[in-house]
């Protein structure tokens, strides 16, 4: 049986490149969440109006990788003390956040990001939003594996 977890760490398509090489994942769709409209495109994401985020969502075997696993990833791929931004992206669009499928994730990620902050691997204070899940919006087709389907890349990563 498989699980989802839903990070938000930047552009999605390098987002969705890093855990795609995690062993255990199953599976990574790239869409939108967090926002205040049914359906949103790219075009009206990108306009930092309709409150989504870009986000990849992980689909994950627990008995081959650990959530604690993912949040190690998740937290190594970006600079979680960044507000709205990651590399050259500005914008709501851009936050970093977790959307929680349960009770246990969200501990999890208080524990982590907590971690963080008391090792003091950053000057600043981590950032990440992590709220409870709601809607999840596939991006469109193109934007699905989109450094498998065109190579290179990796955005900010």
């Amino acid at each position: 049986m498989t699980e989802m977890a839903i990070f938000g760490a930047g552009c999605f398509w390098g987002v969705e490149q890093a855990f795609r090489r995690i062993p255990g994942v199953v599976n990574v769709t790239v869409g939108y969440a967090g926002g205040r409209i049914d359906h949103p495109t790219y075009e009206q994401v990108c306009t930092g109006q309709t409150g989504h985020a870009e986000v990849a969502r992980v689909e994950f075997d627990p008995d081959q990788v650990a959530y604690g696993r993912l949040l190690e990833v998740f937290f190594s791929i970006h600079n979680p003390t960044l507000v709205n931004r990651q590399g050259p992206d500005v914008g709501t669009q851009y936050r970093t956040v977790i959307f929680t499928q349960s009770p246990a994730q969200a501990e999890a990620a208080q524990a982590a990001r907590q971690r963080i902050d008391d090792a003091g691997w950053f000057a600043k204070p981590v950032a990440t939003q992590i709220t409870p899940a709601g809607a999840f919006w596939p991006a469109e087709d193109y934007h699905q594996d989109y450094f498998g389907k065109r190579g290179g890349g990796g955005c900010h990563i």
